[in-house]
């Protein structure tokens, strides 16, 4: 588990990644995101409001974590495929002076990350809240992604080591 101090706009958060294949409490995960591959490449959306990114969103009323990752991932990225639980990264506001009671978010939250590999890759036709897509070379991702630090590239390196266990044939 790592932990990386961040500021969302003048709150202080504390981020902390466990790579674990089960999920943290339901009604308290405020967010999904995923790395989707298609074939070795990583999906990026241009986010209309943040640049590029992961395809990610809230929970809708009765929607399992799953199902919000495929239904973000044709939103952002018109693209299909199967989703793996990854992790999560734990959003503490215990060191965020701004956080009350009131506050959207609870004071510790999660956000579920998944993995998804791209079985269909629609036409992208920018009709929700991305711009456009790109696959790049996963190891270029600190160039593109605005805020790119050391937490996101543990979880990118977990992500990859993920994806090649899946990928070695068991022994026989």
């Amino acid at each position: 588990m790592s932990d990386i101090i961040v500021y969302w706009g003048d709150a202080k958060i504390k981020l902390s990644w466990t790579k674990s294949i089960s999920l943290p409490p339901l009604n308290k995960i405020t967010s999904i995101h995923s790395f989707c591959f298609y074939n070795d490449q990583l999906l990026l959306v241009n986010l209309n409001e943040r640049g590029w990114d992961f395809h990610g969103g809230h929970l809708e009323e009765n929607e399992t974590p799953e199902e919000c990752c495929r239904r973000e991932a044709w939103e952002e990225g018109y693209i299909e495929g199967n989703c793996t639980l990854l992790g999560y990264i734990t959003v503490s506001h215990e060191e965020n002076p701004l956080w009350n009671e009131t506050s959207p978010y609870p004071k510790i939250g999660f956000q579920a990350i998944y993995n998804m590999e791209i079985e269909l890759l629609h036409p992208f036709e920018g009709k929700f809240e991305s711009a456009e897509r790109m696959l790049i070379d996963p190891d270029r991702t600190s160039i593109w992604y605005k805020g790119w630090n050391s937490l996101y590239e543990e979880i990118l390196e977990d992500s990859l080591a993920s994806r090649q266990l899946r990928a070695v044939p068991p022994d026989i």
